[in-house]
Order: structure tokens, then C-alpha cells, then sequence
């Protein structure tokens, strides 16, 4: 049997269908942006969700990630996206997991970085697994300031706060990373406050992508307003019909 395909892969036109790293200082709103999508359920790995009516299943260890994977794999469930709230909490379970599966007490005990590649060569396989399945992925970090410095300049760049190798490969297999931000605005009554929005694209001051390039550079951290603008780039415009020129007779 060939292996080789004879079509292409279509774009995926359904949020649901993707994997997003949400992202955002402590309570600024990303569980409950995450909370509006379609037919959620929380692999929570830490407390916080208890404002929030939500399905949710308690992950105290990696053996609970796996058996709640287990179970979503089976797909006996009405779920249609799952939330991993957070990550970082998940990929401190794996490490766990692996230090006791090998009798250690860091990493760095096995040498040469083996501990360190068994750990993310672990988090990867899990994560690549979910992402692979017919559901939404949403992933939640927090966020950190950096130093980033290069032969020019020294700047401040705020990241997800996980781990460098672990941040590499969660930012390798999404399709959006959405930091949740606050943004200075000025009312119709001149009042100063701040408005919480969601930024998509990249910068040097923040991580942020979008793959699909469906959304614009900034949204209101709105799950409504979110999907809509999701929604509205990818109905494509309706171009009018041109008349064609009238013949010209030659005289």
C-alpha cells in the first residue's frame, strides 16, 4: 500500500479542530475564555476553577493525565474540547512521573541530558497524541517577563512560564497562541481604564502567533467576539460579478 498521498490536506475551517495555547497574567480571564468553547471539559492540573460551571477532572499526577487520556481517546463522551489548565502544572506531573519511574531525584541523575530527553520525549508524546484526535486543544499557561538580549539591543519579552524545552515543543505543535493582555484605553468620557484583550500576532515584546491567519492583531478578550472574528475570515467575500465590455464592430 503506498504511502505517499495523491491529495492535499485541506485547511481546517472549525476551531475545534485545532490546538491553542492560551496565555496571561493570574485571573486576567483565560480559563473562562477557554470555558465558552464548544462541549469543554477541564483536565485541571491546579484549583481555580471553582467560579466556573464546568465539567472538570481532577489531575493530580501524570497516571491521572494518562487515564483521563485514555478515556477521551475511547471517545464514550460527549466532550468536544478538551483543556489542559495548566500545562505547566501537567509537564511538573510528567517530570515527576519519569524521576520516579527511574529511581531519581533530578533529571540530571541519569547524565548527558537522557533525564531531560525522557521527560520531553514523554510531555511531546501525550500532547502530540490529544492533538492528533478529533477534538479542540486548548492549553493554559501563565506568563513571565524574560531578558532578551542580542548583539544590538536588550529588551523585556513576556512568554508562557514554562520551562524553555517544554515551551519549544507546546509552541512547535499549535496552530494559535493567544496572549491575554491588557490594553490602556480612553472612554467617549475621557475616564482612563484598561481594556482586556487578546493579541494573536507576533512580537518582540510578547509570544503570539496565529497560523490560520484568520484573526486580527488584537480582540477583545471575548469568547463570542473571538469565534466571530474566527468565524467571519473564513466565509470567504462574495466578489460581484464584472459585466463583460460590449462587443466593438469594426466600422
Amino acid at each position: 500500500m503506498p504511502l505517499l498521498p495523491t491529495m492535499k490536506t485541506q485547511p481546517k475551517p472549525a476551531l475545534a479542530d485545532l490546538t491553542v495555547l492560551v496565555y496571561g497574567q493570574t485571573k486576567i480571564g483565560k480559563s473562562t475564555l477557554c470555558s465558552n468553547a464548544d462541549g469543554t471539559v477541564f483536565l485541571a492540573t491546579e484549583p481555580g476553577l471553582n467560579s466556573l460551571d464546568v465539567f472538570q477532572v481532577p489531575i493530580l499526577s501524570w497516571d491521572d493525565l494518562l487515564n483521563a487520556c485514555a478515556e477521551i481517546t475511547d471517545g464514550k463522551h460527549p466532550f468536544k474540547t478538551v483543556i489542559i489548565d495548566t500545562i505547566d502544572n501537567a509537564y511538573k506531573f510528567c517530570t515527576d512521573y519519569i524521576l520516579k519511574k527511574f529511581k531519581i531525584e533530578h533529571e540530571s541523575d541519569l547524565g548527558y541530558g537522557k533525564g531531560y530527553a525522557i521527560v520531553n520525549n514523554e510531555f511531546q508524546r501525550v500532547l502530540t497524541k490529544l492533538a492528533f484526535l478529533p477534538y479542540g486543544l486548548f492549553l493554559v499557561s501563565h506568563a513571565k517577563e524574560i531578558e532578551v538580549e542580542t548583539r544590538t539591543a536588550k529588551y523585556t519579552r513576556i512568554v508562557p512560564t514554562l520551562p524553555d524545552k517544554a515551551r519549544k515543543i507546546v509552541l512547535g505543535m499549535v496552530d494559535m497562541v493567544l496572549f491575554c493582555d491588557l490594553e490602556p484605553t480612553t472612554g467617549d468620557d475621557g475616564v482612563e481604564s484598561m481594556r482586556r484583550v487578546i493579541r494573536t500576532k507576533p512580537s518582540l515584546y510578547y509570544e503570539a502567533g496565529d497560523r490560520t491567519g484568520r484573526l486580527p492583531e488584537t480582540i477583545d478578550l471575548d469568547f463570542k467576539k473571538f469565534l466571530e472574528a474566527f468565524t467571519a475570515a473564513a466565509t470567504p467575500l462574495k466578489t460581484p460579478a464584472v459585466p463583460k465590455p460590449a462587443a466593438v464592430t469594426a466600422k
